[in-house]
């Protein structure tokens, strides 16, 4: 298990989960050494099963809508598949106003994002 800037990565077999630790993502610099990570999980560990886990996010800057969608552009890029998971009702909100719900994958936690990759959170 890897931690980065706000961000701990696991692998769960060969699906990357991304917790993301901060309650606000908020900040530039915290964007930008986010992004950084999450491109070099594709970019350099060929990385092509991502859930993003939003449980613990509770304020998310529109920089970070941006930078999803960057990463969902990259990840289908390599014939990957990019899940968010753990949104909370104000923040998937923000998606469905922006019509992104047609464009990305969303599950309701974890465990249902797993189930889209063929996995159950007991193995």
């Amino acid at each position: 298990m890897a931690a980065g800037p706000g961000i701990v990565v696991q692998k769960m077999w060969d699906v990357t989960v991304v917790d993301f630790q901060e309650a606000k993502i908020l900040e530039v610099q915290q964007l930008d050494a986010i992004s950084q990570e999450l491109f070099r999980l594709v970019d350099d560990l060929d990385r092509r099963k991502i859930i993003l886990d939003f449980s613990r996010v509770q304020f998310l800057a529109s920089a970070a809508i941006g930078l999803v969608m960057n990463l969902h552009r990259k990840i289908t890029a390599v014939k990957g598949t990019l899940v968010l998971c753990g949104l909370r009702k104000e923040l998937m909100k923000v998606f469905e106003i922006m019509k992104l719900t047609k464009v990305l994958q969303f599950a309701a936690n974890e465990g249902e994002a797993l189930k889209v990759f063929g996995y159950t959170a007991a193995g």
